[in-house]
């Protein structure tokens, strides 16, 4: 066993069976982390070995073998099961570590269950599960990493092993979880916090950041299985633009494709399809196509994909030599050898006629790998991988180790194509399998989840582990991809889907029509598309919050307890297990209901920091109760909920300061009027008050070159009402506004004075104000000239 630090909070532990450290190679770990050193201070005694770093201790026991990892406070992070931490059975491998009834578990990617991992196990093989529900296992993606959460302390495990893996929380010993592989390297990572930010911030320096995508990604987009021929799709993009439906893009599945041959059109289905692309853009509406990995076997026919491919020498063989050969949707189909850096290569060349026509973005699906007619919907074990990778030494490798790593191999294939092709634009791919660290190249969805009241409720758990895992850009197929929803279920989706980080309405072939305005009625739409129009008014709060994630690697959709953890003294501020709540950034608190199909109205136990309700702007009074958080009673604010169609709760932090936009109908559109600061003044329980927006042109990398502009804000509470600060921006990307309309919300009566001072130089100018007691707000219209300004209510 090896023992390394990597930082003061990172260790990484390395076992060898047979006296000898497997590879010291990774497909998710960055070379920087992997190779970073920490120091540390040797410490042992007659029964231990181990070390400290600067936040750690380290001590392996030698007799019973055992590794306990504790921080400088005593609390314990990882402990190994007394009797059996490690356990081997020929190639396959456990580790017991001890789990203390009150400790809870988060991540491993999409799984289907409840936030909380305690009392469940999973698997980790890439599996194409259309229809799963609840209790399906395994689903699309494999990401062996998982969150410990235990009295406010927390920290990350990994098992770097693409081979079949499991997890066990809880099922096989009540105090012990497990963790363990079929084969490969036991060779897993130890991240300590201890908050949960931390953590996820971590999770990000070993394994890579979400690259900022481009701000169209933000916005609604439509799709189906599949939209065709070329006619329905201009009928759907026009429509969308009649009804006054704010969108960004039109997504096009299997059926835009000659015989399903990826990288073909039907020119019979789609006789224009260059300039339907280019009328659509002018439409403002971007166009997502699909492009499976699966290449057409079609040997002398002119298929350019698979003669390429074969000429390359880039697919997969069988052990034998020959190529293998497995049937998916064009029928007889080969697959390209991700796992060569020269296929990936090759593979981002197919491409080039794809950008050329304008279409903007791309989506690889059936990468588990998907296989039809096969029990095993997938590539048989004895298949051959070639390794031909930095950093890996060539060989050869079977099926059974490249599985769960081949989708994302394929996403990075299409994303580093893209960036070569277009170099100085961000690229937009969509993957359904991926591995740890393929949010590095694609965002990602739940895959194919269905049109019940159950998926409606899984949507929130699984996109939170997702953010968890590394995929904040990620969503849940809004309205359920299988089957037909009712009226209400739709409208509920959609009002959901506003606040998920990815925003596509998608259903399946053979279902009823699912855009805002099928289904329901004239007032269903209304409602619908008051939703989808709020998004695009919060495009500011979103993008700023998705910048924060492509550096610091914080999801857009947070569980409570990231942003309200507990303290190491044991005191509760949520319940880690609440799974139908969710912050939106760090100041917006999305509330659905436990059971969303129920008629019963509900409570909210919101964390104790104040908080105003984001539709009327009154700050939110609960009425004080006790609950049992981990058999521990803990104070918290109860707030009544009456179910309500119309609204979907949505609550705001007290001390915020959210930017918002007037309404555009795409992101293409430059807002009209002035940028509105809603300012939530701090409460008595916490004197914080403070935002931010950062803005760019949203597409290309010149950020990188200072080309973008941030501003903060802050508000600070006075003896005769409160003063509001804006600071003169970083960057040199001009902004769209020339006012600010500053919000003060929670006010009781109108202003009596307002003063408005430039931070640099001149002196207090009156201004006028406005009040809107419905709304509980106090309107200050300001110029911003750029250089920074404060203004000071009386109110």
């Amino acid at each position: 066993m090896q023992i390394s630090a990597l930082r003061d909070d990172v260790l990484r532990v390395r076992v060898g069976p047979a006296g000898q450290l497997p590879e010291d190679a990774s497909w998710a770990v960055l070379p920087a982390a992997r190779t970073s050193t920490a120091a540390v201070t040797a410490e042992s005694s007659a029964t231990t070995v181990g070390f400290k770093t600067a936040k750690l201790h380290v001590s392996v026991h030698k007799d019973p073998f055992e590794l306990t990892v504790t921080d400088l406070d005593g609390h314990v992070i990882t402990a190994d099961f007394p009797g059996r931490p490690i356990e081997y059975h020929g190639s396959s491998f456990r580790v017991y570590m001890k789990s203390p009834f009150d400790e809870h578990y988060f991540g491993l990617g999409d799984k289907a269950g409840p936030l909380d991992r305690r009392n469940h196990a999973f698997t980790d093989w890439n599996t194409d599960a259309f229809g799963w529900q609840e209790s399906t296992d395994p689903i699309y993606k494999s990401i062996p990493y998982f969150i410990t959460f235990h009295q406010g302390v927390c920290a990350g495990i990994f098992l770097d092993n693409t081979w079949r893996a499991s997890f066990d929380f809880n099922k096989e010993y009540r105090d012990a979880y497990s963790f363990g592989s079929e084969g490969g390297p036991l060779d897993y990572y130890i991240l300590y916090g201890p908050e949960p930010k931390a953590v996820v911030e971590s999770w990000a320096w070993l394994v890579g950041k979400t690259p900022l995508p481009p701000l169209w990604s933000l916005g609604y987009q439509q799709s189906r299985y599949s939209y065709y021929p070329e006619a329905e799709v201009r009928r759907v993009a026009s429509r969308l633009r009649s009804e006054h439906i704010p969108a960004d893009v039109m997504w096009l599945d299997i059926d835009y494709q000659l015989k399903n041959r990826p990288f073909t059109v039907d020119p019979e289905k789609f006789p224009h399809f260059d300039q339907m692309i280019q009328d659509l853009k002018a439409q403002h509406l971007r166009t997502v196509v699909i492009t499976d990995l699966h290449i057409a076997y079609l040997p002398n026919a002119g298929y350019k994909p698979h003669d390429e491919g074969v000429g390359g020498d880039h697919f997969v063989k069988n052990p034998d030599g020959s190529t293998f050969v497995g049937v998916v949707w064009p029928g007889k189909a080969v697959f390209p050898d991700f796992t060569q850096k020269a296929t990936r290569e090759w593979w981002g060349t197919l491409y080039s006629d794809f950008v050329s026509k304008g279409i903007a973005g791309f989506w690889n699906d059936m990468n588990e790998p998907a296989v039809f007619e096969v029990p095993s919907k997938t590539m048989p074990d004895d298949v051959q991988h070639r390794i031909d990778e930095s950093g890996f030494a060539p060989r050869v490798a079977t099926h059974l180790e490249i599985h769960n790593v081949y989708g994302m191999e394929n996403s990075r294939a299409t994303f580093e194509g893209l960036r070569k092709l277009a170099p100085n634009e961000r690229p937009f791919v969509m993957t359904r399998a991926s591995y740890a660290g393929g949010h590095r190249y694609a965002a990602t969805w739940s895959g194919d989840n269905s049109s019940n009241w159950y998926h409606l409720r899984q949507t929130i758990p699984q996109l939170l582990n997702l953010g968890l895992s590394g995929f904040a850009m990620s969503g849940a197929d809004v309205g359920g991809f299988a089957a037909s929803p009712q009226p209400e279920l739709l409208t509920r989706w959609l009002e959901l889907g506003a606040f998920q980080p990815i925003d596509r309405d998608h259903t399946a072939m053979g279902t009823n029509p699912q855009e805002p305005w099928e289904n329901g009625t004239p007032e269903d739409l209304d409602l619908r598309r008051r939703y989808i129009e709020e998004r695009y008014r919060l495009l500011p709060y979103l993008y700023t919050t998705t910048e924060e994630m492509s550096r610091t690697g914080l999801p857009i959709m947070r569980p409570l307890f990231l942003e309200f953890p507990e303290e190491a003294s044991g005191k509760q501020a949520v319940d880690p297990a609440v799974d139908n709540d969710f912050m939106v950034g760090p100041n917006l608190l999305v509330a659905q209901s436990p059971f969303p199909d129920e008629m019963d109205d509900y409570s909210v136990a919101l964390p104790p920091v104040g908080w105003y309700d984001y539709w009327t702007g009154a700050r939110v009074e609960g009425s004080t109760g006790r609950r049992a958080i981990d058999n521990t009673q803990v104070a918290q604010a109860e707030v009544h909920i009456h179910r309500s169609l119309d609204t979907l709760p949505v609550f705001v932090r007290a001390g915020a300061i959210v930017p918002e936009q007037p309404l555009v109908q795409s992101t293409d559109e430059k807002p009209e009027g002035p940028l509105t600061l809603r300012v939530y003044p701090p409460t008595g329980f916490n004197k914080d008050c403070k935002g931010s927006i950062y803005q760019d042109d949203g597409v290309s990398y010149d950020f990188e070159k200072g080309q973008f502009l941030r501003v903060n804000f802050t508000c600070r509470l006075s003896a005769q009402g409160i003063i509001v600060a804006v600071t003169p921006p970083e960057g040199s990307f001009a902004p769209w506004w020339k006012l600010l309309s500053i919000e003060v919300y929670g006010a009781s009566k109108p202003a009596t004075a307002a003063n408005v001072t430039a931070l640099q130089g001149g002196g207090a100018e009156q201004i006028s104000t406005a009040y809107d007691a419905e709304h509980h707000r106090i309107t200050a219209l300001v110029p911003d000239t750029g250089k920074g300004l404060e203004l000071q209510l009386t109110y």
